[in-house]
């Protein structure tokens, strides 16, 4: 079933389009966006059961595959550019692996096309360890997370989903049930007969564990027209702990 996805659009130029990754949305793009404004007309989307797009029971990489052909058709786009980080980046895989014809270049951030063991229950557990029924401040809701992660940066990012509703109480922006039930999916591997010829660049954290040595063979077979990029001193969101590092190799990358 089509839905309409939430999307914020800003500057002018060949369309850009960026995916967040699970338990994200289109906002967390809003800084290191800008610095592709000049440029291109960027398109922040919140895949579904995240931010401000439709709830739904369904939830799958084919369901969000399809979700953003509906997207660049509804958007009337011939071609467009495409950036997905972490979940996002593996819909970006697979949708080029689909519809390689629509795509100008791609941009794959700290996610491999291989197989991921499930490793979100901590987070599954700070985010139901939070008593949105009782709770008077956000606060509260740190507290409660802090017991299952210490990172204050990453509690950060996914308090970034709690906002009161029309009736004043807290609530979640992402479907919290239907991903808990699809979360061991989210690490499912590309189709490995794949042969992706679209430009396509890697863009890897330093300190992240994410795209391996071994991983970097497997994306020459799977993507021969690719290359990658390390960026230092940053982890799994690259984007925001280096943005300005990461935005001018995007760039460089987008408009050569």
């Amino acid at each position: 079933m089509s839905i309409e996805l939430n999307f914020r659009k800003s500057g002018e130029g060949p369309p850009l389009v960026i995916l967040h990754g699970v338990f994200g949305s289109g906002e967390n793009w809003l800084t290191v966006s800008k610095q592709f404004l000049p440029h291109f007309e960027v398109f922040l989307v919140d895949q579904r059961n995240h931010g401000r797009s439709p709830h739904t029971d369904e939830f799958s990489y084919d369901i969000l595959v399809q979700d953003l052909l509906d997207f660049a058709k509804q958007q009337g786009f011939l071609k467009f550019h495409l950036i997905g980080h972490s979940m996002g980046g593996k819909v970006a895989m697979k949708f080029a692996a689909k519809y390689p014809e629509m795509l100008e270049k791609l941009v794959v951030v700290d996610i491999a096309p291989r197989y991921y063991k499930p490793h979100h229950q901590e987070i599954m557990d700070a985010f139901k360890a939070v008593d949105l029924e009782n709770m008077k401040t956000r606060n509260e809701a740190d507290e409660a997370m802090s017991a299952f992660i210490s990172e204050m940066d990453v509690r950060q990012f996914l308090l970034k989903n709690l906002y009161r509703d029309e009736a004043g109480k807290f609530a979640w922006r992402i479907n919290l049930p239907v991903l808990e039930n699809a979360v061991d999916n989210i690490g499912e591997p590309l189709d490995n007969e794949a042969r992706i010829q679209v430009p396509t660049l890697f863009v890897k954290g330093e300190n992240s564990r994410y795209i391996s040595a071994q991983d970097e063979e497997e994306i020459k077979i799977l993507f021969p027209n690719s290359r990658l990029k390390t960026i230092s001193n940053a982890g799994h969101w690259v984007q925001a702990e280096r943005p300005d590092e990461f935005a001018k190799n995007v760039n460089e990358f987008l408009l050569s």
